[in-house]
């Protein structure tokens, strides 16, 4: 039986912001399905949110001290089981009993405990795993910790680490002042994690890990260029044999419009015609025109400038001024909500957005609108489009990392592709791409097979878990 040991900062259901917390939530279940022989588990911090749903819930399977530098800090480990998949919160109140999950002033410090805590538990909870995969900067530490520490000890001498880079921008930067006081690393550990001047986490983890993967084919690819390495394409050119890009998957069980709740219809491809009545609910709770054959563009995601918002300023006039409605939900920079704000009441019969996060709504505008637009300027993985794909809303995306590995332009006089997509990240290239949706909306033969391949896609965590299961074989 060979046991893996999943370390991460965030996980659904218990708490997630983004791509980490769907993938540490629903892959631990597709290795254990696509395999009998393996034992996966999770560990993550007991946040406040976590603690107040689930700790009564859970079993306290161990308590210690963990010795970070100078401090003696308690740490209570509690397991939960989700389907087959046992999870592990790392309980400390001092770290982790706080309103949001990141972005407090002590997070190097706050992670490096957790880090410190992961290693630790093991020998207390009688699991000492094969492969210790590691998340994004949060748990960089553990790989850095087995490395130069721990592998020294027989019990963790055999262990081997992975690595996964969830969004590279994110690195875990550090002045030096710390390297002892906060990460518990002595000067000969200085040459592994400096980059740049800093102390940097991720840089470390890179350097330190048997294998390093990244959340798609050609984000692995991306990343190693100057344009989307964030600053560590030349690391990464020095370790590019132990990369290897897996393209996340999606749950289909809760993404399904067959069984989904949280729809006004439920319908499946071939009953695509009760897609009408989401599609009507949905213009009514954004104050639209109830209107069946004007077509509906969405966009649902975090306002930010790289994921392609600046594009869709630019042109917006331009798609508001054909026969179309737009609709935006999410949150992010205040510059880009007072815009869109702007633009729904300029226009309020064509644009409705709500600058909020719900998930259930979010669901709703997947099953309901026509149109998916994703023009991220980069994108490591991206869940969205998958999704959309699945409630039969073409995706419309800017092929970079992921969105390039799932959408696939289509051809109407073959019949295949499953999406719209453009090449250079440019307003009016975005803007083409989208009058050529339009005008394949407006032909109703070729707007029926582009919507069946994307609903027919299989975005199922069950082809990467395979992949996955090939790579840990491997070390």
């Amino acid at each position: 039986m060979k046991k893996i040991l999943f370390v991460g900062s965030e996980a659904v259901p218990f708490a997630a912001t983004g791509g980490l917390g769907d993938v540490l939530g629903s892959l631990p279940a597709a290795l254990m399905r696509e395999s009998s022989d393996v034992d996966v588990r999770v560990v993550m911090p007991m946040y406040q949110v976590v603690a107040e749903k689930y700790k009564s819930q859970s079993k306290l399977v161990a308590e210690f001290t963990v010795q970070l530098s100078w401090r003696k800090q308690y740490c209570g480990v509690w397991a939960y089981k989700l389907g087959a998949v046992t999870y592990y919160f790392i309980d400390n109140e001092y770290y982790f009993k706080r309103q949001s999950l990141y972005g407090s002033f002590d997070d190097g410090e706050r992670y490096a405990y957790f880090c410190k805590a992961v290693m630790e538990m093991m020998p207390y909870i009688d699991f000492m795993p094969d492969i210790l995969n590691c998340h994004d900067w949060q748990s960089a530490l553990c790989v850095i910790y087995l490395k130069r520490k721990y592998c020294y000890l027989e019990a963790y001498s055999n262990m081997k680490a992975v690595y996964t880079i969830h969004n590279i921008d994110y690195q875990g930067i550090y002045g030096f002042d710390i390297l002892g006081d906060i990460f518990c690393l002595d000067s000969w550990d200085r040459y592994v994690v400096e980059y740049d001047g800093c102390i940097n986490l991720t840089k470390g983890a890179i350097v330190c890990c048997d294998k390093l993967t990244t959340v798609s084919p050609n984000y692995a690819n991306e990343i190693q260029t100057e344009y989307f390495s964030s600053g560590l394409h030349h690391i990464l050119g020095m370790n590019k044999d132990k990369i290897c890009g897996i393209i996340n998957g999606i749950d289909v069980d809760y993404y399904n419009p067959e069984t989904d709740t949280a729809i006004t219809e439920r319908f499946t491809l071939d009953t695509i015609e009760k897609k009408t009545a989401n599609k009507l609910a949905l213009q009514k709770t954004f104050g639209l025109p109830e209107n069946a054959d004007v077509p509906v563009i969405a966009m649902v995601s975090r306002l930010a400038s790289h994921k392609g918002f600046d594009l869709v300023r630019r042109v917006a006039d331009e798609i508001l001024a054909s026969d179309v409605q737009f609709v935006l939900l999410g949150t992010g920079e205040s510059e880009l909500e007072d815009f869109f704000a702007g633009l729904a009441a300029r226009y309020p019969d064509k644009c409705g957005v709500m600058l909020a996060f719900d998930k259930n709504l979010a669901k709703q505008i997947y099953a309901s609108a026509d149109i998916f637009l994703m023009p991220s300027k980069s994108e490591p993985c991206g869940l969205a489009q998958m999704i959309a794909s699945r409630y039969g809303t073409v995706p419309v995306v800017r092929e970079t990392g992921g969105l390039y590995d799932t959408i696939k332009p289509f051809n109407p006089d073959i019949g295949e592709g499953n999406g719209v997509t453009f090449q250079t990240y440019n307003a009016h290239d975005m803007l083409d791409a989208v009058r050529r949706t339009l005008a394949f909306y407006a032909d109703k033969k070729a707007w029926n097979k582009l919507v069946a391949n994307a609903m027919t896609c299989d975005f199922s965590w069950d082809a990467s878990a395979k992949t996955y299961l090939k790579m840990y074989e491997s070390l």
